[in-house]
């Protein structure tokens, strides 16, 4: 309105003789309840330029996509860019993209595409993609990731979320089992959902002195949540029967033997997928730890499926206290059930399994055979120059010792975080050094001799293993527009977002040296 106002002042006031007073005076009307808003934007422009400046400066970077909807039903695809600076690996949000019309594979495609250059970000140096498995992102045809490779006239380094890839292994349990559960998910739904149930039920524990004070209820978005919800139910369960009783609420299977055990089954199963889950998570986890972890988890399938065929049940304590009691187990099933998940992790993760020996080049560079390495996408590396390096470094002892010291410093991180969780001294985790931060310090004290192995190293380093930083961007996006800011325009959406999850800090010397000192009024 002041914008117009000043226009149309231009015209209106053409015949007074103070008319360069009154547009003088209007230019100067404070607009309080736009202050914060247009400061908390020119912030976020200014956290961009330096994001873009640092992009346009690496040889290499990545980004990955995800879309989801706000409280308004936008569909909002995140933007996140992956790159090596001066300081180390950054993790940055460029753009929340809101689309109002269609979100098929052209539109995001278009969308990002024109996102980066309005920007002025160079896709020269773009080396690979992450997104999850929707048909709008992967289709073999129209999706985003064949359209963007189609509109650069080049090849990309392709990646499906590994978490989603996991999440969707993790569905394959038999239908039985799956009954199992969602009869669980009902009766912890019957319980919660009456406000006077709940309090009772809370009452009942409490008086009884359980572990737990109540039960949890399944987030849908998250498959995996199933499994604390059954883990609390299985520790409830004596005084869940006892309540359900009290009601008047009659559920059989609960008596049911044969249901009981694959029940237990689940608690132990979905158990052993959620740490998979967890030590999947977290910032700085580089795409080759997400694939060891991955490949390690598949190799102990086997064992958890001898493990279930000899009756043994070392790996399955819930499902072995309920045979001591009971003494009733279809052992067979469980080994079909272990195995077909396994089948499942098997036919998954493709596309990180082909670029393992491209994954692993920044921790073992001088182990690898060169002929494995992807370097299609680096367009910055020239793998002739790349071939000659790798040869000259490989006898100097100097800097092949660098790299057996990223090895021993990565494993005893590993074994220092092995031993917090052991402790459940979570805090402390945070504390301990990032692995992607440790090879980047590794390959910063390498010379600029070897400049093309440096580059193809911090662009691996790059290389999104999963969308996880999108998943949690979208839950800041809920908590920053929910239903009581459901107004927020784009730009300030935006703008609250970057600020909420950047790494760099806003000059904000050279924001006030550009910001028109208010008048008093």
């Amino acid at each position: 309105m002041k914008e117009s106002f000043m226009k149309i002042s231009e015209h209106l006031f053409s015949d007074f003789k103070n008319k360069r007073e009154i547009i003088q005076k209007i230019r100067e009307m404070p607009l309080s309840a736009k202050t914060v808003s247009d400061r908390t934007i020119k912030m976020a422009e200014n956290i961009s330029s330096k994001q873009i400046v640092d992009i346009n400066s690496v040889q290499a970077f990545s980004i990955a996509c995800d879309e989801s909807s706000d409280v308004n039903d936008v569909e909002q695809t995140a933007l996140l860019c992956r790159y090596v600076n001066s300081d180390g690996p950054q993790e940055e949000l460029i753009e929340l993209i809101p689309l109002k019309g269609q979100t098929r594979g052209q539109d995001i495609c278009d969308a990002v595409l024109s996102c980066l250059e309005a920007k002025g970000i160079n896709t020269t140096h773009l080396v690979s993609v992450s997104t999850d498995g929707a048909p709008s992102m992967r289709g073999a045809h129209k999706g985003f990731v064949n359209l963007l490779q189609k509109s650069l006239d080049r090849e990309l380094m392709t990646f499906h979320c590994i978490l989603h890839q996991e999440a969707l292994c993790a569905q394959t349990f038999p239908p039985d089992c799956v009954e199992v559960m969602n009869l669980v998910i009902k009766i912890v739904n019957k319980i919660i959902a009456n406000g006077l149930s709940h309090r009772q039920f809370c009452s009942l524990l409490e008086e009884v002195g359980n572990a737990y004070s109540d039960l949890l209820l399944h987030n849908k978005v998250r498959w995996l949540s199933r499994g604390e919800v059954l883990k609390r139910f299985a520790t409830c369960l004596e005084h869940v029967k006892t309540f359900l009783e009290s009601k008047g609420l009659s559920y059989p299977e609960l008596e049911d033997l044969d249901w009981l055990s694959k029940f237990y089954f689940m608690v132990d199963m979905t158990s052993h997928l959620n740490t998979l889950n967890k030590n999947l998570q977290g910032k700085g986890r580089t795409a080759l730890q997400m694939l060891e972890d991955v490949l390690a988890f598949e190799r102990k399938m086997t064992v958890f499926a001898r493990d279930a065929q000899k009756g043994t049940l070392s790996h399955f304590p819930s499902l072995r206290e309920f045979k001591e009691a009971n003494n009733q187990i279809n052992y067979d099933y469980f080994h079909r059930a272990i195995i077909t998940m396994q089948a499942a992790f098997g036919e998954r993760f493709s596309d990180f399994r082909k670029e393992k020996p491209t994954l692993s080049f920044p921790v073992t560079p001088l182990d690898i055979d060169l002929s494995l390495l992807n370097t299609v996408a680096f367009t910055g590396v020239s793998k002739p120059d790349l071939e000659i390096e790798l040869a000259d470094i490989a006898d100097k002892d100097l800097w092949v010792n660098k790299f057996k010291s990223l090895t021993a410093d990565i494993e005893e991180v590993a074994r220092q975080k092995a031993t917090l969780v052991k402790e459940h001294k979570w805090s402390d985790m945070e504390k301990l050094p990032h692995p992607d931060k440790l090879v980047f310090e590794t390959w910063s004290a390498i010379p600029d001799t070897y400049i093309n192995m440096k580059k193809y190293a911090f662009g691996v380093l790059s290389i999104f293993g999963s969308t996880y930083l999108c998943e949690q961007l979208f839950s800041s996006m809920n908590f920053i527009k929910n239903k009581h800011r459901s107004r927020l325009v784009d730009e300030s959406l935006q703008a609250c977002m970057k600020l909420k999850v950047t790494s760099y800090s806003p000059d904000i010397g050279k924001i006030c040296s550009e910001v028109q000192t208010q008048k008093s009024h």
